[in-house]
């Protein structure tokens, strides 16, 4: 499968500061000097609510809205029009596209963004006509939101853009895509604001999720193979292989090395910092505000282990959710590809028949 649906492991993980936490120093674990038992720690309530201040004191508006390039092209037989938007937000430059079926009726239309993984951006043609291709029968009753992320490149017909910087997975993502479904409401008026949903791979559904968390705006996620808790094994794994020297070979990894985790070994990051970063990444700590959710997850998955879907899971059930509002579905040997998780597709067109028809 294209490195597209690959997790991008953040240039995150750990950008993070001082919290108060205690710890008796001879039985933690530590890595190269660092102490792992400390960052690793469960999240406190004063740490999630002051990540939930900061999300409140941020509102991702789009600004010097710009049509870039208009296409026809077709979604299940019917013609549908690309626009490729250029916008500001928070004055960092911001590519995405709208792909809308054409003539549709004034606010008919619910919106579905397409949530992208990895960290090399985002094709129409390659990927995501590829993915509503699977869809045919349905295709034609959206208005598609397809954000590329900061520093990455969205590309269309031989041509691509890139947005501009620095990258910021899984944080700034997130308010990457919100100012482009303002964008989308604007220029397209057959788009129904009203009903908003999120397909997301990977890193993509670790920010649709994210969305959710932080905007009511979105009524529906469907997670493909996505990161959700970023105190787990998986990001505690990938921490120390980076301080032992022996990273494992996935995009995104030297960019977290040489930003945050080598940084903070060397004392230049504190521990506060980092932890608000892990939090803020986190949607599993956010389970209770997040809408409607379907997890697909396969348990021989080596890019992101279902220990992460597993993780999820509980959090769901500890803050009461269940079916309808949640199903998760774990696949024997699938991996991180949708294609080998048999009879992800159909479960998928099923909640977004639900969501088309509101209920």
């Amino acid at each position: 499968m294209p490195r597209r649906f690959f997790l991008v492991l953040p240039a995150i993980l750990l950008t993070v500061a001082g919290c108060e936490l205690s710890s008796s120093f001879e039985d933690d674990r530590v890595v190269a000097g660092v102490n792992l038992t400390e960052v690793f720690a469960e999240p406190t309530n004063t740490e999630v609510q002051t990540i939930l201040a900061e999300w409140s004191g941020r509102s991702p508006q789009a600004t010097d809205v710009e049509v870039i390039l208009t296409q026809t092209i077709s979604l299940n037989a019917n013609p549908a029009t690309v626009r490729i938007v250029s916008h500001s937000v928070d004055g960092v430059l911001h590519y995405g596209a709208i792909v809308s079926p054409d003539n549709l009726a004034p606010g008919s239309t619910p919106i579905l963004v397409y949530s992208h993984g990895g960290d090399d951006g985002v094709s129409i043609d390659n990927e995501f006509l590829l993915l509503v291709s699977l869809f045919s029968d349905i295709s034609d009753q959206f208005v598609y939101v397809i954000p590329s992320f900061r520093d990455e490149t969205l590309e269309f017909e031989g041509s691509e853009w890139r947005s501009q910087g620095p990258a910021s997975p899984w944080d700034r993502d997130v308010d990457d895509a919100l100012s482009l479904i303002e964008v989308a409401k604007e220029l397209e008026p057959g788009a129904d604001g009203e009903r908003v949903a999120v397909l997301g791979f990977s890193r993509g559904a670790g920010v649709g999720m994210l969305m959710s968390a932080r905007s009511e705006s979105i009524d529906g996620v469907l997670d493909f193979f996505g990161p959700t808790d970023f105190f787990g094994p998986f990001v505690q794994d990938v921490t120390t292989e980076i301080l032992e020297g022996q990273p494992r070979n996935l995009p995104g990894l030297d960019y977290l090395a040489d930003e945050f985790v080598i940084p903070y070994r060397d004392g230049l990051l504190g521990l506060e910092a980092i932890r608000l970063e892990l939090v803020r990444r986190s949607p599993a700590i956010f389970a209770e505000k997040i809408a409607r959710l379907q997890v697909h997850h396969g348990t021989a998955d080596q890019t992101v282990p279902v220990s992460q879907a597993e993780r999820l899971i509980i959090a769901m059930q500890q803050a009461g959710r269940a079916a309808p509002s949640f199903e998760s579905f774990l696949y024997e040997g699938g991996e991180h590809n949708p294609f080998t998780l048999e009879g992800s597709f159909s479960r998928s067109k099923t909640f977004l028949l639900e969501f088309i028809a509101g209920s």
